[in-house]
């Protein structure tokens, strides 16, 4: 179990206890950090329901107005024309099987894989790979595409997956501590309004049970969210 120093207990014996509104709580943030680094700001959500269920899964992308301030790196399974798109657009890396024995071999230094359906027939032989980083191509996040090009230019641009994990909660990263408050807020109410809209059909009671946000070495900060 990780122990923290002093300037984290001191932070975290100012944190509120009470939930705060989204810009007080990023601004408690960027008003009481210590790192010598640009600190990646994260939000996590606490659903309530039932994540051993298939039927509750929770997943989706988003765009974030305003980028997530990383350089996102992306690779993309294609042939062809599709690959010379990609190509175009800025992927970091573009291959078929010559890429696929790559990743096979363990290689995922990169965010965000894209195939088209052709190329899917054999990415989905790195599920042993892929699927255990998040890393796999999937139709519902766009990243099993004929227009890789388009992929390639909203991953570059600040679209970020989420995902409920195996005890229902959502972590996402929505931009740097660097950025201004209004900025952030704005990315982290557009993740809040996706998971939102993700709730399944089937789920009873309250769907954010609750919501924190903190920076890469900061506390954990609670917000107020409404149904």
């Amino acid at each position: 179990m990780a122990t923290h120093g002093k300037k984290y207990k001191s932070i975290r014996e100012k944190a509120p206890a009470e939930a705060l509104e989204l810009d007080k709580a990023i601004d408690f943030l960027k008003q009481n950090h210590y790192a010598k680094f640009d600190e990646t700001m994260e939000i996590g959500i606490r659903l309530g329901i039932d994540p051993t269920k298939s039927e509750n899964m929770v997943r989706g992308t988003v765009s974030l107005p305003h980028g997530t301030g990383r350089k996102v790196k992306v690779i993309v399974f294609a042939t062809g024309a599709a690959a010379d798109a990609a190509t175009a657009a800025g992927a970091d890396v573009v291959g078929f099987e010559d890429l696929i024995e790559k990743v096979k071999g363990g290689w995922c230094d990169f965010d965000v894989a894209v195939a088209t359906n052709e190329a899917m027939k054999e990415v989905r032989k790195l599920g042993k790979v892929l699927g255990p980083r998040g890393l796999m191509p999937n139709p519902k996040t766009g990243t099993v595409t004929e227009n890789t090009a388009q992929a390639v230019k909203e991953s570059k641009a600040g679209k970020v997956e989420f995902r409920m994990d195996k005890h229902g909660n959502v972590n996402v990263a929505f931009g740097k501590l660097s950025f201004d408050t209004l900025k952030l807020a704005e990315n982290a109410n557009v993740i809040i309004n996706a998971v939102k809209a993700e709730k399944p059909a089937g789920a009873k009671g309250i769907f954010m049970k609750n919501c924190t946000v903190s920076s890469t070495m900061g506390v954990g900060v609670k917000v107020k969210v409404s149904e």
